[in-house]
C-alpha cells in the first residue's frame, strides 16, 4: 500500500510502498478513504511532542470502510463505514479509566502518534475506540469531526452554561464548534488574526454574533473563552475579555509559554483549564448531535501525494476550515 512516512522530526513526508497491516484481536483493517490534517500533526512533525513512534504514519481523523476483522472483532462488519479518532486505546483498569476519564490514562495510545495513523491507503484500529459515521456526512466532510469536532465539543462542554463564548483562533475546530454553539443557543465571538477580513466574514457566515482581531475587546464581556491557537500569549488576553466567574479553556495539545500576568485579571473567580484528548463518550454524544444540527464542514481536499503541500497550507493559517487528505 502507499503511505506517507515521517522518518524523523522536521523533515517532509515521503510516499512509499509498505505492507498492508494485519488486524489483531479487537482490531479492524480499514480501507482509508480520507484523513483530516490536524494542528497536532504539525506539532509532531516539528518535534514539539515527546516520544512519537518512528518511523511514523501520522493522521488521526480517519474515515474509511472495514476491509477485514481481527480475532474477537464483532462490533463492525466488512464494508461498514467507520471513523478513527486520536484516542487509539487505553488500559481500561486504571483509576482514570474506571471513573470515566479514560482520556487521562497513563497507558493510552494515540492514532498517528504512538501507533500508525491514516495518511495511507490502509490502517488498523481498535474497533472499541472507533465510531460509526452518520449517514448524512460524506467521507471528506466527516473527517474533521473526528478531532477538530470532538476536541472542540469537549472544550465547549467545559464552558458549561456560559452563553457568551469567545473562540480564539478560527480554524478547523472553531468553524465546527461555532455551528454547535449557535445551535445550542449560545452567542459566539470569533477572534482571528489581525486584518483577517475573510476569516471574520467566514465566522459571521456560520452564525458568530461578532468577529474581530485577537487584540480587539469583544462588545461585551465573555462568559467563557476557548483558545484553539497554540499561542500562550492569548491566555492573558482571553482572561481580560472574560467577566467575573468566566473560564478560559486551552484546547490544544501544545502551547507556547504563557507570559506572566497580574493576579487582578485572574481574580474574580476566573479560571484556566486545559482539554486533554477525548473520551469515547464525547464521540457518542457529539457525532449524533453533529448530524442533527447538521454541521457543515468546509474542507479543502488534497491527494496523498500532495500531503506536504497540504501541511504547508495548513501551517500558513490561510485555509478556510479543514484540510483533508484523499487516500483512496
Amino acid at each position: 500500500m502507499k503511505a506517507a512516512i515521517l522518518r524523523k522530526p522536521c523533515t517532509p513526508f515521503v510516499i512509499i510502498d509498505v505492507p498492508v497491516p494485519t488486524p489483531r484481536a479487537h482490531q479492524v483493517l480499514i480501507r482509508v478513504s480520507t484523513c483530516g490534517i490536524c494542528r497536532t500533526d504539525l506539532h509532531i512533525i516539528d518535534g514539539e511532542l515527546p516520544s512519537p513512534k518512528w518511523p511514523l504514519i501520522c493522521g488521526h481523523q480517519i474515515v474509511g470502510t472495514v476491509a477485514a476483522c481481527g480475532e474477537c472483532s464483532t462490533r463492525f462488519a466488512v464494508d461498514d463505514r467507520i471513523g478513527v479518532p486520536w484516542l487509539a486505546s487505553t488500559c481500561g483498569v486504571c483509576s482514570y479509566c474506571k471513573c470515566g476519564r479514560e482520556n487521562l490514562c497513563d497507558q493510552a495510545r494515540f492514532t498517528g502518534y504512538t501507533v500508525d495513523g491514516g495518511f495511507a491507503e490502509f490502517a488498523v484500529a481498535d474497533e472499541r475506540f472507533s465510531f460509526p459515521i452518520p449517514s448524512g456526512f460524506g467521507d471528506k466532510e466527516a473527517s474533521p469531526l473526528l478531532c477538530a469536532g470532538l476536541i472542540g465539543f469537549r472544550a465547549l462542554s467545559f464552558a458549561g452554561e456560559a452563553r457568551r463564548i469567545g473562540l480564539y483562533g478560527f480554524g478547523a475546530a472553531a468553524h465546527i464548534i461555532t455551528q454547535t454553539a449557535v445551535f445550542l443557543g449560545k452567542d459566539v465571538y470569533a477572534f482571528t488574526r489581525k486584518n483577517d477580513n475573510e476569516g471574520q466574514a467566514f465566522a459571521r457566515s456560520l452564525g458568530a454574533a461578532w468577529a474581530g482581531a485577537v487584540r480587539e475587546p469583544p462588545p461585551e464581556p465573555l462568559d467563557a473563552a476557548i483558545i484553539f491557537a497554540p499561542a500562550g500569549e492569548l491566555v492573558p488576553l482571553a482572561l481580560r475579555a472574560c467577566a467575573k466567574g468566566g473560564s478560559v479553556i486551552c484546547a490544544g495539545i501544545h502551547m507556547s509559554d504563557i507570559p506572566a500576568f497580574s493576579y487582578d485579571i485572574l481574580w474574580g473567580e476566573r479560571s484556566i483549564r486545559s482539554v486533554a484528548n477525548l473520551t469515547r463518550k464525547d464521540g457518542e454524544k457529539f457525532l449524533p448531535l453533529a448530524a442533527a444540527i447538521p454541521i457543515k464542514t468546509s474542507v479543502t481536499v488534497y491527494p496523498l501525494v500532495d500531503i506536504n503541500r497540504a501541511l504547508d497550507d495548513h501551517r500558513s493559517g490561510t485555509l478556510k476550515g479543514s484540510a483533508v487528505i484523499q487516500c483512496c
